[in-house]
């Protein structure tokens, strides 16, 4: 299995770039996003940038990616690493809202 790492660029040339991220510093290739300036944030699977990412985009792979460490350590409580998801109510998708019958109304 491959799992996207964020990753901020520090230091870019051409189609390699140096970035930073939870495990350090590496080389990213740049091919499949292009030349980027430093303080971008990138989405990177095994040492390739595959996505640009706005910084709260980021933070929030950042957070789940910390709660599969915290699952791996028989952590149970994730709501610390989820709390845009915690702090409201469950909501369905906008277009599956009009598919959903109102409470008490029966199916034909």
């Amino acid at each position: 299995m491959c799992i996207g790492i964020p990753m901020q660029v520090r230091h870019s040339q051409g189609l390699v770039a140096l970035c930073n991220g939870r495990e350090g510093t590496c080389q990213i290739d740049l091919s499949l996003v292009g030349p980027q300036p430093e303080g971008t944030w990138l989405l990177t699977f095994l040492n390739a940038a595959r996505e640009v990412l706005e910084p709260s985009v980021a933070g929030q792979i950042d957070a789940a990616l910390n709660a599969l460490e915290a699952v791996s350590r028989g952590e149970t409580d994730m709501s610390a690493y989820f709390p845009d998801l915690t702090e409201r109510e469950p909501q369905l998708p906008e277009h599956l809202q009009a598919r959903v019958p109102p409470p008490g109304a029966t199916r034909a």
